[in-house]
């Protein structure tokens, strides 16, 4: 018998390649995102040995997360054009590797301002990662399958961060801190063969120009606003000449580059994407999104080993457990992927701002339970938001506008979260600072509370040694109001954005 291929069969393996060829596309871009978001979550446990080692204060080993989301930020938007002037092959190839470099000099760093050098350069190299593998899945699945595709890509994403707190918090205890930066770089060196067999070319447009007026103003201006935000608790604020220039800075070069921007014939930013609703009802989501994704992890490592004297492995435990709960909420949220968007929304928006109000309520006598309670709720709610997040910011976006518009997207998810984590932390130290002042008032002779040894303990104010426990109570008691008022702050923040929701249209309704 003759062996005949039918023209059908050769159609079922051609499809069957294809679909294959889908899936290691969507698995390499998963890995190669993931090398940006391990950083943020690895690194933040270790913040406390960081400030130690580095003899920084809280608000400038804050530096070590702005600066490098910052970095982000200020080169995402310039993900368009480097794809069409490079292809997103190479960008791809280039990106993963600086990446590479740059995490292994952050592990060689002796001081704060080259490790601050060092992270900014992982901002540059990985700022394009995102947006990029982003595009390209958009542009590969297209139709029914993005909804599956985005949920397998984001639950990707985040079960590197999830391990890595605990992974990182082990390392940074039983080695030291630069062992979170040795770590990454396997990690590179296996996404860097993927791209290179699996990317395929695309992307190039020489006739693509970027408008470097538009860029460098726009970026002027989002430093200067950070800068501004890092430094106004430090320099007490608008009493300072150097923060009075920073806001000048900020609001002038914000100004040109609106009127820039309305005006020149190929603008950084086009304005065409803001004539689609959804995205920009989107683009508000998510730059609160941002604003609440990594403020809480860049918190509770300080507040829990400074406060409560928690070991490094137990708070990176603590911490990944808000990537078990990002696991559940996007399995929800693919179960409930036909289901109007708006509903996951408001569920996740709800249980983010519950996990605030109960880190509000975290006492010196919380238990690890509790903890862990509230980060896996959060991680739930977080899950449900991004997956419906996505798809009604690019629902109703025509597709010529995927690559500026995940660029811009990802923009404000990277800005929120660096300025949200700078007022946070100023919040933590202008009101701990005030509290402070308020309880040493009631300190003094006259207090009859301290006259009893029952109540006081081993505070007094008869001699060096109970003047200094008391004094450190004082300053422990003050900064941890300071973390309850922050948290406050961030589900406060939470509930404000559930009104927007009823501007999103729903395609067909």
């Amino acid at each position: 018998m003759s062996d005949r291929s039918t023209p059908s069969d050769g159609l079922s393996a051609l499809c069957e390649e294809s679909s294959s060829r889908k899936v290691l596309i969507l698995i390499t871009a998963s890995i190669c995102t993931t090398l940006y978001s391990v950083t943020v979550t690895i690194v933040n446990i270790a913040l406390p040995q960081l400030q130690g080692a580095l003899s920084a204060t809280p608000d400038q080993i804050a530096w070590v997360i702005t600066l490098n989301v910052v970095a982000t930020a200020v080169v995402t938007p310039l993900t368009g054009w480097l794809v069409a002037n490079l292809g997103q092959r190479r960008l791809m190839l280039i990106t993963v590797a600086g990446f590479a470099v740059t995490s292994l000099f952050c592990a060689l760093a002796d001081t704060l301002e080259i490790l601050i050098l060092w992270r900014v350069g992982q901002g540059i190299f990985g700022a394009p990662i995102v947006p990029l593998s982003q595009a390209i899945l958009l542009a590969t699945y297209p139709g029914r399958d993005r909804a599956r595709a985005q949920g397998f890509f984001g639950m990707a994403v985040i079960l590197g961060p999830a391990i890595a707190p605990a992974v990182g918090g082990w390392l940074a205890e039983a080695y030291d801190w630069r062992w979170i930066f040795f770590l990454i770089t396997p990690f590179c060196i296996a996404a860097f063969f993927l791209a290179l067999a699996f990317i395929e070319e695309g992307g190039r447009n020489d006739d693509l120009r970027l408008d470097w007026t538009g860029f460098l103003t726009l970026s002027i201006a989002i430093v200067c606003l950070q800068l501004m935000i890092d430094q106004g608790e430090r320099y007490d604020w608008f009493e300072s000449g150097r923060i009075l220039v920073f806001a000048g800075s900020m609001l002038l070069f914000f100004y040109l580059f609106t009127v820039h921007n309305a005006t020149a014939r190929d603008p950084f930013v086009n304005p065409m994407l803001f004539t689609d609703r959804n995205y920009i009802v989107g683009l508000v989501l998510v730059l609160i999104y941002g604003m609440l994704n990594f403020t809480p992890i860049t918190l509770l490592p300080p507040m829990l080993q400074g406060l409560k004297g928690y070991p490094d492995s137990l708070i990176g435990t603590l911490i990944g457990m808000r990537g078990i709960g990002m696991v559940i909420g996007f399995f929800l949220a693919g179960r409930l992927g036909n289901l109007d968007p708006r509903i996951s929304l408001s569920i996740g928006i709800v249980l983010t701002g519950i996990s605030g109000l109960m880190m509000a309520a975290f006492e010196f006598d919380v238990p690890p339970s509790k903890i862990a309670i509230a980060a896996v709720i959060q991680g739930i709610g977080g899950g449900l938001m991004w997956v419906p997040l996505t798809i009604v910011c690019f629902a109703t976006l025509p597709s010529r506008f995927l690559s500026d518009g995940s660029a811009i997207f990802h923009l404000l998810r990277n800005f929120g979260s660096s300025i949200f984590i700078s007022i946070s932390v100023m919040i933590v130290v202008r009101t701990a600072r005030i509290n402070h002042s308020g309880l040493v008032e009631g300190i003094g002779p006259f207090n009859e509370a301290l006259r009893l040894s029952s109540i006081s303990g081993a505070w007094t104010i008869e001699d060096i040694s109970g003047l200094s426990q008391l004094s450190a109570e004082v300053e422990r008691q003050s900064s941890m109001i300071g973390y309850e008022n922050a948290f406050l702050l961030y589900a406060v923040v939470c509930f404000s954005i559930l009104p927007l929701l009823l501007f999103v249209r729903i395609r067909g309704r």
